[in-house]
Order: structure tokens, then C-alpha cells, then sequence
């Protein structure tokens, strides 16, 4: 079953810990308004989909498609670098375990050594 834009909507805002009542304050809307995005599947108009999209710490186009690559490019600088996360995100995920563990080692030494050069 394809998940919908009701569906992400909700795993988003329990993954927040919120309720309906609270993210429909948030966004600035009336909870029977939310209810009618998260339940009915109706799409909420640009403005309010771009407040969703910030409250949720998400990107409108993960919102309305399900695409997370244009949240990462916004916040990721360095092209080289969202390429690697992309190719390692394809990877099966006893490679990618061995990957994180190796990326969080080599970033507790680097500041291991910036703690202890000051």
C-alpha cells in the first residue's frame, strides 16, 4: 500500500509527540481543518503545507511525494557528500551499520582533538 500525504502527516507528528489539537495550533489552523489532512487525505493549501513542512522539520516535497532528497540538498552543502549518503543509503544495512560506526569513530576523534587543542 502506498503511503499517502495523510499517512506521512501523522507518522511525522507522533514521531514529534504531538497531538492534533497541538500541531493544528502550531500550523495555525482549526483542529477539525487538521483532522481533515491527516484523516480524509484532503491537501492542505501552499501556505499552510510550507508551515506543516517547517513545524514537522520536514520538506514540503517529502510531505506531498514522499521525497526526502530535497530536504537533504537543502541542508547539505557539499554535493560529493549528499552523493555518498545516497549511494550508502543503497546499501544493504549490515554494510550501512558498518559505515555509521566507522563515520561516528572518525567523528569523536575529530572532537576529541579540537577538545584537547584548546
Amino acid at each position: 500500500m502506498k503511503e499517502t500525504l495523510a499517512d506521512r502527516i501523522q507518522a511525522l507528528r507522533k514521531k514529534a509527540g504531538l497531538t492534533q489539537i497541538e500541531l493544528a495550533e502550531r500550523i495555525g489552523i482549526s483542529k477539525s481543518q487538521f483532522i481533515r489532512y491527516e484523516s480524509k487525505n484532503v491537501q492542505p493549501p501552499a501556505d499552510t503545507l510550507n508551515t506543516l513542512a517547517d513545524v514537522l522539520g520536514t520538506s514540503v516535497d517529502y510531505l506531498i511525494s514522499g521525497d526526502k532528497s530535497e530536504k537533504a540538498k537543502t541542508s547539505l552543502k557539499n554535493a560529493e557528500l549528499l552523493q555518498r549518503f545516497k549511494e550508502i543509503d543503497a546499501l544493504p544495512e549490515p554494510e550501512q551499520n558498518v559505515l555509521i560506526k566507522v563515520i561516528s569513530a572518525y567523528i569523536r576523534d575529530f572532537k576529541a582533538k579540537q577538545a584537547y587543542a584548546q
